[in-house]
């Protein structure tokens, strides 16, 4: 638990851009302490400045290599830069194999740049339930642009497009189910489309796929080709980027995605208040309880009924 003290000396220290207090608000906002909201709360006013920029798709695209290329270049435009890289979390042990910090190591080793991993905790798409509070954290503490990569989790990965202001979907020749993937709900998500490891064989037979598939789309995405290894491509998209996010279609798009915050916002706090109702209800009416489950057992109830007369306790006000 933080203290009240402790977390306004937080809040200050954050929008001074402070590295340490900037992580421990993250953990404090991850582990889901009380007083999270009481930072965010008063950091709110002072968000609304960064730019965030998704990075999903199938697993093995080469999402982490290609940021990591990316950044030089978004540094000479003047951003400063923070990554948020979600991976995967085991089912099983609830831990997180947190690859990111491997194979991004030259851009942990920059000193201006800021990094953090997350476990997915098996949200859906990836997305760690902390992680559009994190994004928060980092737009108040000064970064203007903040890039996100997503677990490689095929159609799921539709989530990150909630979180972000601008989704790429990174394939590469070698994703066998690259179309497929394309085909199954990535077509509607993505406003850039990115063939990665072009100078691998195969990349201008996906490439042209994609045009095909959805470059005549209404949305009409920009859809590119680069290579981490020969530098192709690379300066070119993000030169890209930082035109679309100047243009005025931008400032309408950001007002949609306003709605769409505020929607996943109340669905949660709803979730969570219903959480707490049930666990409360299993303490104090648990006789109750443990009689439903017995008419259920016996089939004199279905599970059904069952779970219809629960969910009645929990939300009445009795």
């Amino acid at each position: 638990m933080v203290s009240l003290f402790v977390w306004m000396d937080i809040v200050d220290n954050i929008l001074l851009g402070d590295k340490r207090s900037i992580a421990r608000s993250i953990s404090i906002i991850d582990d889901n302490d009380p007083k999270s909201y009481e930072i965010l709360k008063k950091i709110y006013n002072k968000t609304g400045s960064a730019i965030t920029i998704g990075f999903t798709g199938p697993g093995g695209a080469g999402k982490s290599t290609l940021i990591g290329k990316l950044i030089p270049y978004f540094k000479s435009m003047g951003y400063k830069i923070a990554i948020l890289a979600v991976d995967p979390t085991s089912p099983i042990t609830g831990g997180a194999i947190l690859g990111d910090r491997v194979r991004m190591q030259s851009t942990m080793d920059d000193e201006e740049v800021f990094m953090r991993s997350f476990g997915s905790r098996g949200t859906m798409g990836g997305i760690s339930k902390s992680l559009r509070n994190a994004i928060r954290i980092l737009d108040a503490a000064g970064f203007t642009l903040i890039l996100v990569e997503s677990v490689g989790a095929g159609q799921l990965e539709v989530e990150i497009s909630k979180v972000v202001n601008l989704t790429t979907v990174v394939f590469n020749p070698n994703t066998g189910d690259s179309v497929q993937a394309v085909k199954a709900g990535l077509t509607e998500i993505g406003d850039i489309y990115i063939v990665n490891k072009s100078d691998m064989e195969g990349s201008g037979t996906l490439y042209l796929s994609l045009l095909d598939l959805i470059g005549e789309t209404p949305r009409k995405p920009l859809i590119v080709k680069t290579s981490t290894k020969t530098g192709e491509g690379l300066q070119e998209l993000c030169l890209n980027i930082n035109s679309m996010i100047k243009n005025d279609e931008w400032v309408l798009k950001q007002k949609q995605k306003q709605k769409q915050i505020l929607r996943d916002e109340l669905k949660e706090m709803v979730l969570e208040k219903g959480k707490q109702k049930t666990l409360e209800l299993f303490k104090s009416r648990s006789q109750e309880i443990n009689g439903l489950l017995d008419s259920m057992l016996n089939k004199i109830k279905d599970p059904y009924t069952v779970a219809e007369e629960l969910s009645l306790l929990i939300f009445s006000n009795k």
